[in-house]
């Protein structure tokens, strides 16, 4: 008897909803399945099979007949385990070992284990959201992915259970296991602010204040130990807090990334993502066989830190070009293009030489001025021309280092990001954007109107340094977050002279 159960895919990092047909047919005894599946599928047939018969449910081959499961649609690649759960109870319904015909209405996502148990599984968040989306009245998920899948259980109903004996009770209604509450509270999560700790570096403050507030790209230059890593890693406290909207889109990239906490899902802090100077493209951007989200896509909403900017791989800076400039990466494959979110502060780090004492004071300088160039030109000008803010830090001497702030510039600098931000918030309402990095030329034309004064200035920087294009933007949209820390309405001849100072 043909039967259809339904299971969904990952497409990126939102849901695809799968049907899984289940039949007999005559011919030899065997175990086919059908519809673009990968290896991991085609393996899950032993795994199966075994945890039906170690449930007391009797196995496919035990009927002598030829067994087909289709996962549909068939233009659609399906990968990895997570169709086990769907695939086993597909087949008890067409061998007629589950007398259940009202399966319609219900979304089943795991994989099993040898001995029924069921297992964590990877984007299960995105799941249960297609399934709110879709009208299904439950999502059946592993124990594992409880917590996670809780979040929208005051959408649906959600049942999760350890084995497959248990669900297979709960359908028959041999035991009535109630469905997961909705009973957490969101608060988002910040720790505690470290700008405080870091003594004087008043500019580099300032710029990290003007990056938070406008979302603005930074790239840190300086000797070895000036605290170019400490600035960056402050950087996430200064940010407003995320709502639950924004962690609930951030949840759901790391749930397809299987890197969710099983105890404490939901990602409520801004992310800090700090990869190696070793990392390949794949890492960075994401992809692979399987292609999944990046470090890029895991700091969407938060920041992503490039520590000795100039040791990444060429191939590496440059693929950050598209997502620094769309706040998305396109990962195309053969039958698919893949799009994840990557909308982050980038900072980058590095010194100004190899050995790291060019121009410094106290150290003497061991490369050679084309050595110097060769190592300063890694960082192209297509990517640099896509960072809003370039500043120097300085190393500070002891007298400096001993000094303690008379005010807590950290909180001040919060306050007025906050203020900032609330400004654009209410600018772009109408806007599918959030910050003063995120404009267009039309909204640049629309929101940043400059005096004659600020033109001249400008018109005079460009024939000066030959600016791009894109460069006289990107100094433009640091004018207007100036503007918005000091709450001015319009843009002031000295909110566009300090945007032109961040600028080489």
């Amino acid at each position: 008897m043909s039967t259809k159960v339904y299971s969904a895919a990952t497409v990126g990092v939102d849901a695809l909803l799968i049907e899984v047909e289940v039949d007999f047919s005559s011919g030899l005894h065997s175990f086919q399945i059908v519809g673009l599946a990968d290896k991991a599928i085609e393996e899950s047939k032993e795994r199966i099979s075994l945890a039906l018969k170690n449930s007391g449910v009797k196995p496919p081959l035990s009927f002598h007949k030829k067994l087909i499961v289709n996962l549909a649609p068939a233009d659609i690649k399906k990968e990895g385990s997570g169709y086990d759960l769907a695939i086993a109870v597909g087949f008890m319904l067409a061998s007629e070992q589950l007398l259940i015909r009202d399966l319609g209405k219900i979304i089943f996502v795991g994989e099993l284990a040898l001995d029924g148990s069921l297992r964590k599984t990877p984007g299960v968040l995105p799941i249960v959201e297609l399934a709110v989306k879709n009208g299904f009245e439950s999502v059946f998920v592993p124990e594992e992915n409880s917590k996670e899948a809780s979040l929208f259980a005051d959408k649906i109903r959600v049942f999760s259970f350890n084995n497959l004996k248990l669900l297979i009770m709960q359908l028959e209604k041999t035991i009535t296991k109630p469905p997961l509450e909705h009973s957490f509270e969101y608060e988002a999560e910040q720790g505690e602010l470290e700008l405080d700790e870091i003594s004087g570096l008043q500019n580099a403050k300032r710029a990290l204040g003007i990056a938070a507030a406008g979302g603005h790209n930074l790239l840190f230059k300086g000797p070895p130990g000036t605290g170019k890593t400490l600035l960056a890693k402050a950087l996430p406290e200064l940010l407003p807090k995320l709502s639950l909207e924004e962690a609930i889109e951030i949840t759901k990239i790391y749930s397809v990334s299987n890197l969710l906490d099983s105890k404490n899902p939901l990602i409520s802090k801004r992310p800090f993502r700090n990869p190696h100077h070793t990392a390949s493209v794949v890492s960075i951007v994401g992809g692979g066989q399987t292609p999944k989200p990046g470090e890029i896509s895991l700091a969407h909403r938060g920041v992503l830190f490039l520590d000795e900017t100039p040791e990444f791989n060429r191939l590496v800076l440059e693929s950050l070009r598209q997502p620094l400039e769309e706040g998305v990466v396109t990962v195309s494959r053969a039958r698919a293009s893949l799009k994840f979110p990557a909308r982050f502060i980038l900072i980058a780090a590095m010194n100004p030489c190899p050995c790291g004492w060019f121009r410094d004071p106290r150290h003497e300088c061991s490369c050679s001025m084309q050595t110097i160039q060769k190592y300063q030109r890694k960082i192209s000008g297509p990517l640099l021309d896509r960072i809003d803010l370039i500043l120097e830090v300085p190393r500070i001497g002891f007298e400096e280092l001993k000094t303690k702030p008379k005010e807590k510039i950290g909180q001040i600098i919060k306050e007025k990001v906050g203020v900032a931000r609330q400004i654009q918030k209410q600018r772009f309402e109408k806007n599918k954007i959030l910050l003063n990095a995120e404009m267009k030329p039309k909204q640049i034309q629309e929101y940043c109107q400059l005096d004659q004064e600020s033109e001249r200035l400008l018109n005079q920087a460009e024939k000066q340094f030959i600016l791009s294009p894109r460069s006289l933007h990107r100094i433009i949209k640091v004018a207007r977050t100036i503007a918005d820390l000091e709450q001015s309405k319009d843009i002031q001849l000295t909110h566009l002279a300090e945007a032109l100072q961040y600028r080489e």
